[in-house]
């Protein structure tokens, strides 16, 4: 190619500038890339300096002449940075400096190639502050761990959220693997491993376990793991992803263990409650005798209110889940205070004379009433009795006095024993806490007591409160309640014996299913008093069997039996045609609303939990005569 035909070349080309310099730096041709990115016509720039396209910064600090003299020393220099056009704009250059040698290999000037990067750069600068900004976002985050790994799962980055929930500084963690943060189990089961192997395979994997902080405590972890490609499909690491679920598994763990403790609850209440039913049935037989001598009528009347004491009592079983949201059932009639105190005093006597302690009790003349649930009121005297007992020295003296104020009646238990110290008083009625416990272990408690007077006594209208003078000076718990108001009527107390040996109504075939002998028998015998006829079966297909040969119209069926359960019994009686207009009684310990919604949807007439109230079975023999 000639010399002509080269230069011919270099200067139509237009997207580079191209010219030369001599060796003091000045400029002897310009081509049309040079005319274009620059702005200068040749006339008006050949034999001009090239400090001439630097800023006044860099032609301060001899820039310029640096680079012509690496140029000149390693025959190449190539640099980028801001450069200025005539009209005096700024653009960011690429810039290639060559010495020009002679035939001899003697530098005789320079060759200088510029082009203009700043659309490049802008969107570099873009991409960098997209970057900065996402890294920035990243790093802040404090309720996440976000990290990202090598393709071998070594850690490359380290975000806030990352040193909060693991407990690692960068500089403690990055180029470690990532298999650090798992359990021996999973390590053993090759669990990180897997996951990176399925993030190739499906582009990404979740799942929930365990992880480890750096104290060497657990966590619960959601994690989600991305596999990175670029844009050739080759693969650049891992996003990690974890977020501490601990709480939520917590919560989660709390709601499975509260569904198990109900659970529980309501079979032990079923239990209870089936072993209740023949007493309870034997109370009605005794109660519908008449002549009994004195003597056994009082232990029966004894009897009677213990049994219904402690079935009040296992259906508290049920409410200990509703303890800390007050949702506890009253049920309200006008009520002697008297009767209260007395009722609470004979409960906690077994207990009282063990210790040889006495109970006095001081009491207002006049019929003193308010309005409440008797037994839950009793059970709030019992145990502040029972509480002023335990604590207290044996052959010492345990007070009840009721007072009367203005507006409120105040119930006060005093007693002269271990007393309660001042810190003791702020906190003695919240939940599961006890005074000192551990210095009476003999006596220790689950801590509700006094957490279920307050809810007891609160839902009434009123308040409770305690009072010492200090360790060893005895305590005073008072209990104000309001007063009964002169309209509130005393409701009527149904005694059964006065009903002895007539019918609530005409006479019914009456059919008990029920496993349960000693409760069946007594029910029946109950019955028959009543002037009933009435057929006993122990199993379902027994009952079924006597329910062929004696029509009834009333079925008394226990719901837990031992061959076929009480449902199957009734769809028995339904696909054989058996039930004709008979009534058909669920009857059985469970009492929940929901075994009482699953017994109705079954299509039972109605539910009877044991042991059965008298009043109730009288109104339902009383219903079933009227159809």
């Amino acid at each position: 190619m000639s010399d002509a035909q080269y230069h011919a070349l270099v200067d139509a080309i237009e997207d580079c500038a191209i010219f030369m310099l001599d060796l003091k730096g000045r400029i002897t041709s310009w081509n049309k890339g040079a005319r274009k990115i620059k702005g200068y016509e040749a006339h008006e720039i050949i034999g001009q300096h090239l400090s001439r396209f630097y800023t006044a910064e860099s032609v301060a600090r001899g820039w310029p002449e640096y680079e012509l003299k690496q140029a000149y020393a390693t025959g190449r220099f190539e640099d980028e940075g801001w450069r200025v056009r005539k009209d005096g704009t700024l653009f960011w250059a690429n810039v290639v400096i060559t010495a020009a040698r002679n035939t001899n290999g003697e530098i005789i000037g320079y060759a200088k190639c510029t082009r203009d990067l700043t659309a490049k750069r802008a969107e570099e600068e873009k991409l960098r502050l997209s970057e900065e900004r996402f890294r920035l976002l990243v790093e802040s985050v404090s309720d996440y761990a976000i990290f990202m790994l090598d393709p071998g799962g070594h850690i490359a980055s380290w975000n806030t959220g990352a040193m909060r929930i693991k407990g690692y500084q960068p500089s403690d963690i990055l180029g470690k693997h990532f298999s650090t943060f798992y359990c021996p189990e999973d390590l053993a089961a090759n669990v990180p491993e897997i996951e990176l192997q399925t993030a190739i395979r499906t582009g990404r994997v979740e799942n929930e376990g365990w992880r480890v902080r750096k104290d060497g405590s657990l966590f619960w972890a959601n994690v989600v793991i991305t596999a990175v490609y670029d844009e050739h499909r080759v693969l650049r690491g891992f996003a990690k992803v974890t977020r501490d679920m601990s709480e939520r598994k917590r919560l989660e763990q709390l709601e499975v263990s509260s569904r198990r403790i109900s659970e529980f609850l309501a079979t032990l209440a079923h239990e209870l409650r089936n072993p209740l039913a023949p007493v309870r049935n034997a109370i009605g037989v005794m109660q519908m005798e008449a002549d009994m001598p004195q003597r056994i009528t009082a232990c029966r009347d004894i009897i009677d209110r213990q049994t219904s004491h402690l079935g009040r009592l296992v259906d508290d079983l049920l409410d200990m889940g509703r303890i800390t949201t007050g949702k506890i059932d009253l049920r309200m009639a006008r009520v002697d205070v008297s009767d209260i105190v007395s009722r609470s005093i004979e409960l906690v006597h077994p207990f009282t004379d063990e210790r040889a302690q006495r109970v006095v009790a001081k009491l207002p003349q006049e019929p003193v009433h308010v309005m409440g649930d008797s037994t839950r009121l009793v059970q709030v005297v019992q145990n502040l009795l029972n509480n002023a007992s335990k604590f207290s020295p044996r052959a010492s003296k345990i007070s009840v006095e009721v007072e009367r104020e203005a507006s409120a009646l105040l119930l006060k238990v005093i007693d002269s024993g271990r007393g309660i110290s001042q810190k003791g008083l702020t906190s003695i009625f919240d939940l599961f806490v006890q005074e000192d416990h551990y210095l009476n272990p003999g006596e220790a408690g689950l801590g509700i007591g006094l957490t279920l007077c307050r809810s007891i006594v609160e839902m009434h209208g009123g308040s409770i409160s305690a009072a010492s003078a200090g360790l060893n000076q005895g305590s005073t718990f008072t209990v104000r309640l309001p007063y009964a108001s002169d309209d509130d009527a005393p409701r009527p107390h149904r005694v059964l014996a006065q009903n002895a040996l007539q019918p609530a109504g005409d006479t019914l075939r009456i059919v008990v299913i029920d496993d349960n002998q000693d409760s069946a028998d007594s029910l029946a015998m109950l019955l028959q008093m009543k002037g009933h006829d009435v057929r006993i079966a122990y199993h379902g297909k027994e009952g079924l069997d006597v329910i062929r040969h004696f029509p009834p119209e009333l079925i008394l069926l226990d719901l837990a039996l031992p061959d076929m359960d009480g449902y199957a019994v009734l769809r028995t009686l339904r696909s054989q045609r058996l039930l004709g207009r008979a009534t058909v009684v669920a009857m059985t310990g469970f009492g929940q609303e929901s075994d009482k919604e699953r017994s109705a949807r079954a299509g039972f007439d109605a539910h009877l939990v044991k042991p059965v109230d008298f009043e109730v079975l009288d109104r339902l023999l009383e219903k079933v005569a009227e159809r």
